[in-house]
């Protein structure tokens, strides 16, 4: 398949720039796996989707305050860094801008000098290794100094950083929200459970490359970013004795979706206890062993996520479900609405 594939068209007015209040106000569609029927519902209206049994998998990693401004020390010229991944301690790899202040050697102050970093090292795709001091605990600075790192098509400023955040984040480590997750909030998740329905975690670190767009014209040719995971034992168990039981493995977000397969991989068809990064690219063709349902926002076009979605529904079904989002007006990406795949 070719990457314009997967292209639609969508109205600038439909990317959501702020979230909604409450969390789970915001709309939601329903859509069959095996028919792709839609039914327009709100995220509230979950509940009633779910049966006795079934098993939500939810991504835990919280969001880091990646994204710092501050100044190129001696000349006071201005500089910005984007926190992709950690390397050592206190050594990260970063984006930054612009790039031509940032050779080895330069030295960065941020927060008036509560945050200081020099350049190690320019990476072939123009990233940066670079070193940071500061006086106590790195995280506690970096909460002090740094701003949410919220996708380039978010112009609006956010009130409240935990609005980019899940209401059970815990693992911090990402550098972009599992966004399927932002419309949970706890009384919902504490419904769920009396439910029936049983809750568990695991963890991916969002990288930036899960936005980066597909440059090349056969899908096969994409190489796709690599993140770091976690397959706690608890919830490995449970998604065995769920499928023991006949129940159904929800997943929660792309993330989700993909730290499921790839332990699967490595596992086979039972899962155990495993962590590892992985760079796995599902796009139609491709054979799901875990999970037997989907929630998820709607995903920028030509991008590797509506790849997966369309992987896990059908190509025709995931094009006609986003055809019917743009005409009834959704709202789109990160701060938007959600859809619900289910058997």
């Amino acid at each position: 398949m070719k990457t314009s594939d997967f292209y639609y068209d969508l109205p600038e007015e439909l990317i959501a720039q702020h979230p909604l209040e409450p969390r789970n106000s915001s709309r939601m569609l329903s859509v069959d796996r095996e028919s792709g029927a839609c039914e327009h519902l709100h995220f509230y209206d979950l509940t009633k989707l779910l049966r006795a049994g079934d098993l939500l998998v939810l991504n835990d990693s919280r969001v880091l305050p990646a994204r710092l401004y501050g100044e190129k020390e001696g000349t006071g010229s201005f500089v910005e860094f984007l926190l992709l991944s950690q390397h050592g301690d206190k050594t990260w790899e970063i984006i930054c801008r612009p790039g031509k202040k940032c050779k080895p050697g330069a030295r960065f102050s941020f927060g008036n000098g509560r945050l200081v970093a020099e350049v190690l090292e320019v990476k072939e795709d123009g990233n940066r290794i670079v070193k940071f001091e500061c006086e106590g605990n790195f995280y506690t600075a970096l909460e002090d100094v740094g701003q949410m790192p919220l996708p380039p098509y978010i112009t609006e400023k956010l009130a409240d950083k935990e609005r980019y955040q899940t209401v059970y984040s815990r693992e911090l480590g990402s550098a972009a929200a599992p966004t399927a997750g932002l419309h949970f909030t706890s009384d919902m998740l504490d419904e769920i459970r009396q439910m029936g329905v049983n809750i568990a975690y695991v963890t991916l670190h969002v990288g930036l490359g899960t936005f980066r767009p597909v440059k090349e014209d056969d899908i096969l040719k994409h190489h796709m970013h690599t993140e770091h995971f976690m397959l706690p034992k608890e919830t490995a168990d449970l998604i065995n004795q769920t499928k023991v039981n006949g129940g159904r493995v929800i997943s929660v977000g792309t993330t989700s979706c993909r730290t499921l397969e790839s332990a699967a991989q490595r596992c086979g068809e039972i899962l155990t206890e495993c962590e590892g990064d992985t760079d796995i690219f599902i796009y139609p063709g491709y054979t799901f062993k875990v999970i037997n349902g989907l929630i998820t926002n709607f995903h920028l076009p030509e991008s590797t996520l509506i790849m997966l979605v369309s992987a896990f529904m059908g190509y025709e079904n995931t094009m006609n479900a986003y055809r019917i989002a743009v005409e009834e007006k959704y709202r789109f990406f990160s701060f938007g609405d959600s859809m619900c795949i289910l058997p």
